[in-house]
């Protein structure tokens, strides 16, 4: 394999004319048609044929084979093999070198062949409305050509008929955009950890001979603060060609110093809906499992001073002020506050931030479960708004303060003239004086009466001070002193106090 890297064009069209294979093309699709007869259909004979044309190739007189180019040695490329028909590296037994995608990393201009290949490498974070089905090109390093500013670096592949099945047959999500496509992810360059997209300035994609649209920027409503741009995989499915054809996608990107990596995958789109499912299948935890979790934060801490005895959970979800219908939170929250799911994966969907509506922390896709106990009351609790979990698990409602404000704070006094013209007060009134303010409430008194008056004291103080004040603004402007008004009663009441 490594004599045929070394080719030039005329010996790959020997040795492919030699097997009966086709010579026209560029040069990367003989190279990659001669590495595929290498590693499928390499016969004593093929093998006598690519020994001949490398000792003609270097060759010299009086002298021994000179070695390939030193980028070109075996010890400096870890190879793999490509099953055929698929896109996923099988390592060979014999070698650990990684030829595919190195010398398509050489090839495509993406960047130079190290001289050695470092073990780690870039990773990027897993997403969760995007499965992976096919890795085309791992994440490469875009390496500037020259010291201009704006650099080009192109990339060539073709997919399978395999893959070019899946996109077809995929279904769509809306008018021409499949679920299954191939996207364009781009992180730093940092193999430290998993990486999120992250987009070098000056960027456009241009697919074949169009150019992709890229994500714009969110604009700012904080003064002194930069748009931001929300920074996902570009679908370039809609561009591409859907057969055997080669696709030549070229990025460009600006060179300011940071070192950044592209990769190529094929993924399946997935929706809230397909998530929430998912989510409601395997994400459910056990009612009983709540009820401890709850004991355990209401226990008993011997060291603090202040012993907790319930807490307050709403049932109103803080994304969108509604009812919760599928409670839920992160495993790594502290609290017991959920909001909903239904909601929070829709707005993830279309900006993708995932963080918690309560405490501002990360709340990762993977990391979300439904609470099976609080789930459980809501169904139970229809008429309350909070509940409060007790030490021992259980848990009350609490009901809304208008709610418990209907009744009374202090008793109505029924003040009426009796028969022979004096007044009496009934502070207390009985079942018989119920029935009478009830009878008074529909005009009619007891035993054919003229219905009686009620007065209710209830009336806050300040209420009749405002009156005093709005009657004393219309009176005429006196300098004199005003006396001071008292409220008048109808003929046949009496003072309450």
């Amino acid at each position: 394999q490594n004599m045929v890297m070394s080719f030039r064009v005329s010996d790959l069209q020997m040795l492919l004319g030699f097997v009966g294979r086709s010579k026209s093309g560029l040069k990367h699709e003989l190279v990659t048609r001669a590495l595929q007869l290498v590693q499928f259909d390499c016969s004593p004979e093929v093998f006598k044929k690519i020994k001949e044309l490398y000792e003609t190739r270097y060759n010299k007189k009086g002298s021994d084979v000179a070695q390939p180019p030193a980028p070109h040695r075996a010890e400096a490329l870890p190879l793999h093999s490509y099953e055929r028909g698929s896109a996923v590296p099988r390592t060979l037994p014999t070698t650990n070198i990684d030829y595919p995608a190195l010398y398509g990393k050489y090839l495509n201009g993406l960047g130079r062949l190290p001289p050695k290949v470092a073990k780690p490498e870039v990773r990027l974070v897993k997403l969760p409305f995007y499965t992976t089905l096919d890795e085309l090109l791992k994440p490469t390093e875009l390496v500037p050509q020259n010291n201009e500013k704006l650099q080009e670096s192109p990339c060539i592949f073709a997919l399978t008929p395999r893959q070019v099945e899946l996109i077809r047959n995929s279904r769509e999500l809306q008018p021409g955009v499949k679920s299954v496509q191939v996207v364009l992810r781009i992180c730093y360059t940092d193999t430290s950890s998993p990486q999120e997209d992250q987009y070098p300035p000056n960027i456009a994609v241009k697919v074949n001979h169009s150019y992709c649209s890229v994500p714009g920027y969110y604009p700012s409503n904080k003064p002194g603060v930069e748009p931001k741009r929300p920074c996902r995989p570009i679908n370039l499915t809609h561009l591409m060609y859907l057969s055997a054809a080669t696709n030549r996608i070229t990025v460009t990107w600006g060179n300011y110093g940071k070192s950044y990596s592209v990769g190529l995958y094929l993924v399946r789109q997935m929706t809230s809906a397909e998530l929430l499912q998912r989510l409601k299948t395997i994400g459910i935890k056990h009612p009983e499992l709540c009820k401890a979790l709850v004991k355990e934060k209401l226990r008993l801490d011997p060291d603090s001073e202040i012993a907790t005895t319930g807490v307050r959970v709403s049932l109103i979800c803080p994304l969108v002020k509604m009812r919760l219908s599928v409670p839920c939170r992160a495993e790594t929250c502290a609290h017991l506050q959920c909001f909903d799911a239904v909601f929070y994966l829709q707005m993830n969907e279309k900006k993708p931030t995932w963080m918690c509506p309560v405490c501002d922390k990360p709340a990762p896709y993977d990391q979300l479960i439904i609470d099976g106990l609080l789930s459980k009351i809501l169904t139970e609790c229809e008429d309350a708004d909070e509940i409060e979990y007790l030490v021992d698990g259980s848990w009350c409602p609490i009901r809304a303060e208008k709610e418990r404000s209907c009744s009374p704070q202090c008793p109505i006094l029924v003040l009426e003239l009796d028969t022979s013209g004096s007044s009496s007060c009934c502070p207390h009134a009985g079942s018989s004086d119920v029935n009478g303010l009830l009878a008074t409430a529909n005009g009619t008194g007891e035993n054919g009466k003229a219905p009686a008056d009620v007065v209710d004291l209830t009336l806050d103080s300040s209420s009749s001070e405002e009156d005093e004040e709005e009657d004393e603004e219309e009176d005429d402007d006196d300098e004199g002193p005003q006396p001071k008004r008292r409220c008048s009663y109808e003929k046949g009441l009496v003072s309450a106090c």
